[in-house]
């Protein structure tokens, strides 16, 4: 338990994706996803769910930037909590519409997943909550998430119970988490926990580690299954950039700057935009992790 916690309504903002091809990015994410996609006055491409005004992604386009090596620290996926199981039995029929590979579909007892990547191969997820009072739970404490395969076709009786075809990402859709892959578990406990003020929720998955506010089965998970003791991506690196969280309460964005600086951890305040003040960080791994509060 940290010697601070976040407010239980911080939540996640933008991804933001360095990418080569945006030509191929907007034929997925608004031509498959359904996203509503617009240029800010910063230069990114911003993908958002018609109807929201929050982005769920910012591109930044850099054609020359190398891709990451496949072992780098750096995104597993992005998460999208879609808010009805319809809603995921309908982006499944679009996906094998589209003939768009799916890299897997997942039953977590918290969760159905699917997962598939964009066409420069950022990992993305797909998913819809079950009620909290049927996650699965090893101790008061701690959730017992699993990995099982995925009952496709019950999921797909959800359009005879409520048809209706994938024609926008929901206004209601959010990032639900976002999944890194990390040198080190303790490194990542030591940064995201002790730091920032997450709270664990699972550490019995092997080599992944979840935590969360709020009591949510998980806000950020971290696995080493492919990374373990790998040395940061390179510099401007094709994949992530960058990912955001709002910090609702200012005392509380506040004192977690103060424990990064007091750790040696670079802060970078005084940014302005759209979710009030920020600041920059980065982590063991050199991942930038923005930190907003209302202004």
């Amino acid at each position: 338990m940290p010697a601070a916690t976040l407010p239980p309504a911080t939540w996640l903002g933008p991804v933001t994706l360095r990418i080569a091809d945006e030509q191929l990015i907007r034929l997925f994410y608004h031509g498959v996803l359904r996203y509503d996609l617009r240029v800010r006055s910063d230069g990114c491409l911003a993908a958002l769910p018609p109807g929201s005004t929050v982005p769920h992604f910012l591109f930044e386009w850099s054609p020359t930037a190398p891709p990451r090596p496949a072992n780098a620290p750096g995104l597993y996926h992005t998460a999208i909590v879609l808010p009805h199981r319809a809603e995921l039995a309908r982006v499944l029929a679009q996906l094998v519409e589209r003939r768009w590979p799916l890299a897997g579909a997942s039953d977590h007892g918290v969760s159905e997943a699917l997962y598939l990547a964009d066409p420069e191969g950022n990992g993305l997820e797909l998913y819809v909550d079950r009620p909290r009072e049927r996650w699965p739970r090893a101790s008061r404490d701690a959730l017992a998430m699993v990995t099982e395969p995925l009952d496709v076709r019950d999921l797909l009786r959800e359009l005879e119970r409520h048809p209706g075809l994938w024609t926008r990402m929901p206004a209601e859709a959010r990032v639900g988490h976002v999944h890194l892959q990390v040198s080190s578990l303790h490194l990542a406990e030591r940064f995201y926990v002790e730091l920032l003020g997450f709270e664990v929720t699972q550490r019995s998955y092997p080599g992944a580690l979840f935590v969360s506010v709020g009591g949510y089965h998980h806000h950020l998970g971290f696995n080493v299954w492919h990374s373990r003791r790998a040395d940061p991506a390179p510099p401007g690196s094709r994949g992530l950039a960058r990912f955001a969280l709002v910090v609702p309460e200012r005392p509380a964005w506040e004192a977690a700057l103060e424990r990064l600086e007091r750790a040696g951890r670079p802060v970078e305040r005084g940014l302005r935009g759209e979710f009030g003040d920020g600041a920059r960080t980065r982590d063991y791994d050199e991942i930038e992790v923005e930190l907003w509060t209302p202004a």
